[in-house]
Protein backbone atom coordinates (compact mmCIF):
# COMPACT_ATOMS: atom_id res chain seq x y z
CA UNK A 1 0.00 0.00 0.00
CA UNK A 2 2.69 2.14 0.91
CA UNK A 3 4.58 1.45 -2.68
CA UNK A 4 1.32 2.33 -4.63
CA UNK A 5 1.29 5.48 -2.56
CA UNK A 6 4.56 6.73 -3.17
CA UNK A 7 4.87 5.74 -6.84
CA UNK A 8 1.44 7.76 -7.76
CA UNK A 9 2.74 10.64 -5.94
CA UNK A 10 6.26 10.04 -7.39
CA UNK A 11 4.60 10.46 -10.83
CA UNK A 12 2.60 13.26 -10.10
CA UNK A 13 5.65 14.91 -8.98
CA UNK A 14 7.58 14.18 -12.19
CA UNK A 15 4.85 15.41 -14.62
CA UNK A 16 4.73 18.37 -12.32
CA UNK A 17 8.28 18.78 -13.19
CA UNK A 18 8.18 18.06 -17.06
CA UNK A 19 4.93 21.16 -17.52
CA UNK A 20 6.66 23.56 -15.84
CA UNK A 21 9.28 23.35 -18.25
CA UNK A 22 7.25 24.87 -20.79
CA UNK A 23 7.12 28.02 -18.30
CA UNK A 24 10.11 30.19 -18.61
CA UNK A 25 8.46 32.45 -16.03
CA UNK A 26 7.78 32.30 -12.28
CA UNK A 27 5.18 35.39 -11.52
CA UNK A 28 4.51 36.71 -7.83
CA UNK A 29 1.65 38.31 -7.23
CA UNK A 30 1.69 40.64 -4.34
CA UNK A 31 -1.65 41.38 -1.74
CA UNK A 32 -1.47 44.82 -3.50
CA UNK A 33 -1.89 43.34 -7.17
CA UNK A 34 1.06 44.18 -8.47
CA UNK A 35 2.82 41.12 -10.32
CA UNK A 36 6.80 40.34 -10.50
CA UNK A 37 8.23 37.73 -12.56
CA UNK A 38 11.56 36.46 -12.12
CA UNK A 39 12.69 34.24 -15.28
CA UNK A 40 13.22 30.51 -14.13
CA UNK A 41 16.72 28.74 -15.06
CA UNK A 42 18.25 25.40 -13.83
CA UNK A 43 20.60 27.36 -11.64
CA UNK A 44 17.72 29.88 -9.96
CA UNK A 45 17.65 29.18 -6.14
CA UNK A 46 14.94 29.82 -3.99
CA UNK A 47 15.75 30.69 -0.61
CA UNK A 48 13.76 31.64 2.74
CA UNK A 49 15.46 34.05 5.56
CA UNK A 50 12.94 34.36 8.18
CA UNK A 51 9.63 36.16 6.89
CA UNK A 52 11.61 36.74 3.12
CA UNK A 53 11.58 34.30 0.19
CA UNK A 54 14.57 35.03 -2.03
CA UNK A 55 14.61 34.13 -6.09
CA UNK A 56 17.21 35.24 -8.27
CA UNK A 57 17.54 39.06 -7.63
CA UNK A 58 14.02 39.39 -6.23
CA UNK A 59 13.06 39.29 -2.73
CA UNK A 60 9.49 39.16 -1.10
CA UNK A 61 8.16 39.23 1.90
CA UNK A 62 5.85 36.23 2.44
CA UNK A 63 2.84 38.34 4.22
CA UNK A 64 2.85 40.41 1.09
CA UNK A 65 2.68 37.46 -1.24
CA UNK A 66 -0.69 36.46 -2.81
CA UNK A 67 -0.10 33.52 -4.96
CA UNK A 68 2.97 32.29 -7.26
CA UNK A 69 2.39 31.06 -10.79
CA UNK A 70 4.80 30.08 -13.97
CA UNK A 71 3.78 31.72 -16.65
CA UNK A 72 5.36 31.91 -20.41
CA UNK A 73 5.66 35.71 -20.57
CA UNK A 74 7.10 37.96 -17.93
CA UNK A 75 4.64 39.72 -15.78
CA UNK A 76 6.28 42.59 -14.15
CA UNK A 77 3.83 45.27 -14.45
CA UNK A 78 0.58 46.30 -16.38
CA UNK A 79 2.44 49.51 -16.99
CA UNK A 80 3.95 49.60 -20.93
CA UNK A 81 6.28 52.16 -22.16
CA UNK A 82 4.20 55.57 -22.97
CA UNK A 83 3.53 55.68 -26.47
CA UNK A 84 2.38 59.11 -28.39
CA UNK A 85 -1.01 59.03 -29.61
CA UNK A 86 -1.70 60.39 -32.93
CA UNK A 87 -5.58 61.98 -33.34
CA UNK A 88 -6.70 59.51 -35.94
CA UNK A 89 -5.79 56.69 -33.54
CA UNK A 90 -8.10 58.32 -30.81
CA UNK A 91 -11.44 56.51 -30.63
CA UNK A 92 -12.88 58.21 -27.42
CA UNK A 93 -12.18 59.85 -24.44
CA UNK A 94 -13.30 59.63 -21.27
CA UNK A 95 -12.99 61.56 -17.72
CA UNK A 96 -13.01 59.96 -14.61
CA UNK A 97 -16.45 60.21 -14.28
CA UNK A 98 -16.73 58.25 -17.49
CA UNK A 99 -18.48 61.34 -19.14
CA UNK A 100 -17.06 61.22 -23.09
CA UNK A 101 -15.19 64.40 -23.94
CA UNK A 102 -13.68 66.13 -26.80
CA UNK A 103 -10.11 66.38 -27.28
CA UNK A 104 -10.78 70.47 -27.08
CA UNK A 105 -12.70 69.70 -23.92
CA UNK A 106 -9.52 68.33 -22.21
CA UNK A 107 -8.36 70.92 -19.36
CA UNK A 108 -5.69 69.55 -16.62
CA UNK A 109 -6.28 65.82 -14.98
CA UNK A 110 -6.28 62.44 -16.31
CA UNK A 111 -8.96 60.95 -18.57
CA UNK A 112 -9.04 57.95 -20.00
CA UNK A 113 -8.68 57.53 -23.77
CA UNK A 114 -10.00 54.54 -26.12
CA UNK A 115 -7.45 54.03 -29.40
CA UNK A 116 -7.61 50.95 -31.94
CA UNK A 117 -4.64 49.84 -29.83
CA UNK A 118 -6.17 50.13 -26.38
CA UNK A 119 -7.05 52.08 -23.31
CA UNK A 120 -4.31 54.28 -21.71
CA UNK A 121 -4.56 56.41 -18.61
CA UNK A 122 -3.77 59.85 -19.79
CA UNK A 123 -2.36 62.96 -18.22
CA UNK A 124 -2.75 66.50 -19.19
CA UNK A 125 -0.57 69.39 -17.35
Amino acid sequence: MKKTILLTLLSIFSSLTIRAVDYPYLTFELTDGTKASVSVSSDVAITFSGTTLTIGSESFTLTNLSKMYFSTTSETTGISEVQAISDDEIEAIYDLRGHKVSKEQMRRGVYIVKTKNGTSKVTVK
